[in-house]
């Protein structure tokens, strides 16, 4: 916390709304040099908002207009200013000027300082040093200054703060594998950023074993570790077949290879490849989408038979049945793929009709 010093009637109070676990002491960093004890420390992660609590109290017994000015060797468009909007008046032209503000008699005007550092601060090339001898900066320096407001462009120029604050901010990344250390240790900066390196290079390691499960599965798996995942479970990867049916058919091999030989593996098989519902739902044969009948019977038996439901002459054909596929018009289905799959599940002994109907 700032020292709230009180000069013409006018104090100036910061306040850091959190307090960092380690901050860049005199003596732990090299080049950094022993400071009032007067002087805050802000410590921002990039990427996130660090809110630092303003106070500007006006001791007199009139009214003040007072201007807010900000100067610092960061860029001054990481800060920005969220103060009550009926105190302010409207903000001077100029990086540098924050607020100017009316504060009656013997009363204070509040705001938040919201300091953000752009979360590639450190992977952005362009803020890297031209020369790579020099290390990046990642000390700065800020003040904040009271002034008199005033019209004129002569009285501007001329007038002088009432009152300074000063403030060191420092960029610092977030680690989390300093929480495993004994706190000692957590409240050295240098040690925070000697951490930070190794996090940055066993992360992506953890990351890649908490989500292995998407690489098993073969929905999600990337593209180039489908053939791996057939031959795990020794199913052929067919070119003609689109990527999104290869994942279902290889997602669900083993349940095709329990039922194969069936009318049920080969309904399953062509609705993964089809894409048709099951239609498990649905008692009748006849109006499934994906259907399969054995046309056998005893043949046109007088007070037994009904004439076009299972009426037919000589009996039928022995271990014969027939495949219709009824879909919408214009449905794309490659009715020599799917031969090909019939081909492939069905009883060798077995002979097959083959019927695609449009609803």
């Amino acid at each position: 916390m700032i020292s709230a010093l009180m000069t013409k009637g006018v104090s100036l109070q910061l306040t850091p709304m959190e307090i960092s676990d380690s901050i860049a002491q005199a003596g732990s960093d090299i080049g950094l040099a022993e400071k009032a004890p007067s002087q805050s420390e802000i410590v921002v992660h990039p990427g996130e908002r660090c809110r630092v609590a303003l106070e500007l109290k006006n001791w007199e017994s009139y009214p003040q207009q007072l201007t807010l000015k900000l100067d610092g060797t960061f860029p001054l468009e990481w800060c920005q200013t969220e103060a009550e909007p009926q105190r302010m008046a409207p903000l001077e032209q100029g990086a540098t000027h924050l607020a100017t503000v009316d504060i009656p008699a013997k009363q204070s005007w509040y705001a938040d300082l919201c300091f953000q550092v752009p979360p590639t601060f450190f992977e952005d090339q362009d803020i890297w040093p031209a020369h790579a001898a020099e290390p990046l900066e990642l000390n700065f320096q800020g003040c904040l200054s009271v002034c008199p407001a005033s019209s004129s462009a002569a009285a501007k120029a001329a007038r002088s703060p009432i009152q300074q604050s000063s403030f060191d901010l420092y960029v610092r990344p977030r680690s989390l594998y300093t929480t495993f250390l004994p706190t000692v240790y957590q409240e050295i900066d240098i040690i925070h950023r000697f951490v930070k390196i190794f996090e940055e290079a066993f992360d992506p390691v953890v990351n890649s074993f908490s989500s292995m499960w998407a690489h098993l599965d073969p929905l999600t798996a990337p593209q180039s570790l489908l053939p791996f995942l057939a031959h795990w479970v020794d199913w052929p990867l067919d070119a003609q077949l689109s990527l999104t049916q290869q994942r279902r058919l290889i997602r669900r091999a083993v349940e095709i290879y329990r039922s194969r030989g069936t009318r049920k593996g080969l309904r399953f098989y062509l609705h993964l490849y089809t894409g048709l519902p099951l239609d498990e739902g649905v008692s009748r044969e006849e109006d499934k989408s994906i259907s399969i009948t054995e046309p056998s019977g005893q043949g046109c038996l007088l007070g037994v038979a009904q004439m076009g439901v299972d009426t037919i002459l000589g009996g039928g054909k022995a271990y014969h049945f027939e495949v219709c596929l009824r879909c919408e018009q214009d449905y794309p289905i490659d009715e020599e793929l799917v031969r090909r799959i019939i081909e492939q599940e069905k009883p060798a002994f077995c002979t097959y009709d083959l019927w695609i109907e449009n609803r």
